[in-house]
C-alpha cells in the first residue's frame, strides 16, 4: 500500500452491500466513507476529496445517474458504476455518463477491489516517464501533468478517456483492436465487452471536438478498431 491511503465514497442505499464493501475495502487499507442516498453523495463529494467513488445507480432522493453527471460536471475522479440492471445498454449508458468502470450485483466483494486497485494504479500511475509531451499542434497532450489541451484550451478528461488517448497518441498510424484498448485501458478483460471502448471513444470525440465523419485524430478502422493520426499524416 501507498504511504497514504486513498480515501474512497461508497455510495449503496442497501446496508448490507455497504456494510460487507467497506468491511473489503476497509481490510485492503483504503479510508471509506459511506452515504446512503444521491443527495448526500453530492454533499459528501462537495465537501471532501476522494480518489475513487463506487456508486449505487439505484439510489433514494437523487439517482446514481444523476450523481454521476454532476460529479462529472467539475472532476475526473475514478467512478465505478454498481447496479443490478445486466443489459449491455444500461453498461453502455453508464459508461457514457462518464463512469470508468460498470459491476453487475450480485458481485463479489474481492472483484470489486481488483477494479478499484486497477482503476487507482491508471489514475495515479507512476510509470509513465518523466516530463512526456505529446505535441500535435492543436492537440497537446501533457502525459507527466495529466493535462490535455486542445487549441490552446485545457480539457477535462477522465482516467479512462486519458489513458485511452495517451495509448493511440503515442503511436500514431499504428492500429489498435477494441480488445486491445479494453486490457490497455481498463487493465484487464472487462468480461469481454469491446463496446465499453466504443462508448470511451464517443466521450473522447466528444471531448476533443473531433468530428468521428471528418476527423482530424480518431479515426474507426471498420471491423477492427482504431488509431491515432497526427494532422501531418492523417488521410495518408
Amino acid at each position: 500500500m501507498a504511504s497514504e491511503a486513498k480515501k474512497i465514497l461508497l455510495v449503496e442505499d442497501e446496508k448490507t452491500i455497504r456494510d460487507v464493501v467497506t468491511a473489503y475495502l476497509e481490510k485492503d487499507g483504503y479510508l471509506v466513507r459511506c452515504v446512503g442516498d444521491g443527495q448526500s453523495a453530492i454533499e459528501e463529494f462537495e465537501k471532501y476529496t476522494f480518489d475513487l467513488i463506487v456508486l449505487d445507480l439505484m439510489l433514494p432522493k437523487l439517482s446514481g445517474e444523476r450523481v454521476c453527471r454532476a460529479i462529472r460536471d467539475t472532476s475526473d475522479v475514478p467512478i465505478i458504476m454498481v447496479t443490478a440492471k445486466d443489459g449491455i445498454e444500461d453498461r453502455i449508458v453508464g459508461l457514457e455518463l462518464g463512469a470508468d468502470d460498470y459491476l453487475i450485483k450480485p458481485f463479489s466483494p474481492r472483484e470489486l477491489i481488483a477494479r478499484v486497485r486497477a482503476l487507482l494504479r491508471r489514475a495515479h500511475t507512476e510509470s509513465e516517464p518523466a516530463l512526456e509531451t505529446l505535441d500535435f499542434g492543436d492537440l497537446v497532450v501533457d502525459i507527466s501533468g495529466h493535462k490535455v489541451m486542445v487549441e490552446g484550451k485545457e480539457v477535462d478528461l477522465t482516467a479512462s478517456e486519458f489513458k485511452l488517448l495517451t495509448t493511440l497518441a503515442r503511436y500514431p498510424g499504428r492500429v489498435y483492436t477494441r480488445m486491445e484498448l479494453v486490457e490497455k485501458v481498463l487493465g484487464y478483460d472487462f468480461e469481454g465487452y469491446e463496446r465499453t471502448i466504443d462508448s470511451h471513444v464517443k466521450n473522447l470525440r466528444a471531448k476533443l471536438g473531433d468530428d468521428p465523419r471528418n476527423p482530424r485524430w480518431l479515426y474507426t478502422v471498420h471491423g477492427v478498431g482504431y488509431r491515432f493520426e497526427a494532422p501531418a499524416t492523417a488521410g495518408e
